[in-house]
């Protein structure tokens, strides 16, 4: 190892550990994986994400559905109108309360979300297939700690 080289692995409190660039390119990587497995069933990420969450609340707010669907409110309007148009969910205007939609998966949107589901895991398992049952949990540990003090 040259000088260089060496110079490079110190890690400093004021430069850069990497560890931002090696989570981007994981990100990066990933879309691109869950991306193309979706493709499959003619679901984009965004639509995936908001499946899984109509799949645990079943009210939510647009905002909220943009939060955590990780797109803009304008975005997830538009995404709950196509889901709807498609019949992978079902809106219960007549009930809404305030900005609050009460919002159900249909069950050929329940069958698409397993079908997803199963391709997404099997990307995981891919991802995942060089760690230890401990490892896997530490990192899921890590992970939302990073994001929980990201937060603050």
């Amino acid at each position: 190892m040259n000088k260089q080289s060496k110079k490079n692995t110190v890690i400093s409190p004021s430069r850069p550990s990497g560890i931002a660039y090696l989570v981007g390119r994981l990100d990066h990587v990933l879309k691109r994986g869950i991306r193309d497995c979706l493709r499959l069933y003619g679901v984009t990420p965004a639509q995936y994400t908001a499946l899984s969450i109509f799949r645990v609340h079943e009210q939510l707010s647009n905002a909220q559905l943009a939060e955590r669907s990780m797109v803009s409110p304008q975005s997830a309007n538009e995404m709950v109108k196509i889901m709807e148009k498609r019949g992978w969910i079902l809106r219960q205007i007549a009930k809404t309360q305030g900005r609050i939609i009460p919002i159900q998966l249909t069950p050929a949107g329940f069958d698409l979300l397993e079908k997803c589901d199963q391709q997404v895991a099997k990307l995981e398992t891919a991802m995942l297939e060089t760690l230890s049952s401990s490892s896997k949990h530490d990192l899921q540990n890590h992970l939302r700690k990073m994001i929980r003090n990201l937060n603050q």
